[in-house]
Parts: structure tokens; sequence; C-alpha cells
């Protein structure tokens, strides 16, 4: 069994307790204003393009069979609506300019990466942790590396949007030692308008796991001018009141580095926010802890 991969990102250390190995999965439902991994959204191989980092060898014009990669007098030209996604252009490519974003791997080739630092998770309390993108998105292949996982002695953490199947969900539940679910907006309009989907089936699986005895933990990406609003943040409180599975929320505060991402990939992301401010991520931590006994912490 394969599936498409695009960062194995180790000693990461926010992605569930102790130090883990986040496995990055292709391909994601949502279409967030603020997308943090564009490169995350679509489910197969792209290229990444830097003109800056261009030498101008010229080693990509002859590598692209699709002729995709041009220069002229012009100067360096690109044009993504001829590329295959092949990767030659990028396997031959000196300086980085051009770079596969995703690449398909094997269960093992990828459990093999996470094995490397057994000895950190062991001295840690660390393990695998499944990101995306939604690594629902890629069902069969998530749920065979939590598989492999466990047969390793790994602990596991899944993040997830939550819009994805229940049967699948369900099935990851035994596989799986903490969720961390997000929770974006409140509302259906809202949720609607900044993701690009519907928020019941999110809350519904929500209350499906911890129904099943899963363990989760909130994580609420804070968007300055979204989702930054008492009656959000109320929603999140009484969430964890009313749900025994969630353990504690985590606040992320926004950051911009989904639009410096996405025009290397050929994506525009024109959404804009100023990060929020230190004191301002406190006192959202203080208004929802002040109406929960459960932590809430700043990430």
């Amino acid at each position: 069994m394969t599936g498409c991969v695009f960062n194995i990102q180790k000693f990461s250390i926010h992605d569930g307790p102790g130090i883990r190995t986040t496995v990055f999965l292709k391909g994601c439902p949502l279409r967030c204003l603020w997308c943090h991994n564009p490169e995350g959204l679509e489910p197969s191989p792209e290229i990444e393009f830097e003109p800056s980092k261009c030498i101008g060898c010229g080693a990509c014009v002859s590598a692209c069979p699709a002729g995709c990669q041009t220069m002229d007098k012009a100067g360096r030209g690109f044009d993504r609506s001829r590329c295959d996604r092949c990767g030659k252009c990028a396997d031959v490519c000196l300086t980085g300019s051009l770079k596969r974003v995703g690449r398909r791997m094997t269960v093992g080739e990828v459990m093999a990466k996470v094995l490397d630092d057994r000895l950190f998770y062991e001295t840690s309390g660390g393990g695998m942790t499944l990101s995306g993108g939604e690594a629902f998105f890629q069902p069969d292949f998530a749920l065979a590396l939590l598989e492999s996982a466990k047969e390793e002695g790994l602990h596991t953490a899944l993040e997830t949007s939550g819009f994805c199947s229940r049967a699948v969900m369900m099935k990851a539940v035994p596989l799986t030692d903490l969720f961390l679910f997000d929770y974006k907006a409140t509302g259906e309009e809202l949720h609607k308008r900044l993701t690009c989907v519907l928020q019941a089936p999110i809350l519904d699986n929500l209350r499906a796991l911890s129904d099943a005895g899963a363990r989760i933990v909130l994580r609420c990406p804070i968007i300055p001018g979204a989702n930054d609003t008492e009656e959000h943040f109320t929603a999140v409180a009484a969430l964890m009141e009313t749900l025994s599975g969630i353990e504690a929320a985590d606040l992320e505060a926004y950051h911009p580095l989904g639009t410096g991402k996405a025009p290397k990939i050929g994506k525009t992301q024109a959404f804009r926010s100023a990060a929020p401010a230190k004191e301002r991520m406190e006192q959202i931590r203080a208004f929802i802890q002040s109406q929960t006994k459960k932590p809430v912490r700043i990430s």
C-alpha cells in the first residue's frame, strides 16, 4: 500500500506528547482561507518553483518532456498548464529552485523513517503523529500507518478536521492514543464561509469520538478578523464541558506562512490577517478557562 506524503517532520514537539515524528499526508476536503499548509491541499504530487534560486543553468529545460520549463530573452518561465508533475525538472535542479512536493511512499518506507527516532520516543513519551492536509483524506493509508505504529509499540496521535467518514474515524479509535481535533469556527454560515464545508458533520464526528472513549485535545486556530469572537470562545468552553473525551484545548495563533508558500506551487492566498498579540492570546485563554475546569493552553 502506498500514500502521498509531503513531509516527515522529525523532532516535533507540538503535535502530541513528548518528542514525535509528524507525517504529513497530502489531500484535504477543506479550503480554509488562512490555510497554513497549502501544499497539503491536493492529493497528488506538485512542483514547487522559487525563481529567486534559479541560476539559469537550463538543466530543467532539457529535462522537461512537456516543454513546461522555458528560458529565453523574456526570462525564466514555467507553464504549469502543461505540467504533468513528473518531477524530472526537480530531479536535475542543482539549487532547489524546483522541488517535488509530495511523493508516493509505502507504509514500510514511512515507518522506517519514523522508527529511526525510537529512542527519542522512549525517553520522552513521544511517538508518531499523522497530519496533513487531512490525514483521513487517505483513509486506508492512514489506518495502515496507525496499525503499523501500534505493532511497533509507538504512541500514536492524529490531527483531523473531523470532516471525514464516520466509519473510518471509528476504525482509527483503537489505533490512536490521542486525537488532535481542529475546531475552527462556530455556526454553519461562518464555518462554511471560512472553510468551505459545513460544521454539522464535524460536530457529529466529534461527539461520536467522545462517546467511543477517544482521548481528544481541541486545536483552535485564532484568526483575527475571522473567528476572534466571544461566541466562538464560549462554544469552545461548552464543548469542553459537555464532551467527556475532550481533555484540553490548545489555542494556536494565526501565522502567515501559507501566504508565502502558496505562490511557490502556483496557488494564491488572498486572505491576510495580523498575527494576534501575545496579550490577546492570553485574554482569550483566560476567557475560555473561566468557563471550563479542563486545561486551556497556548501552543
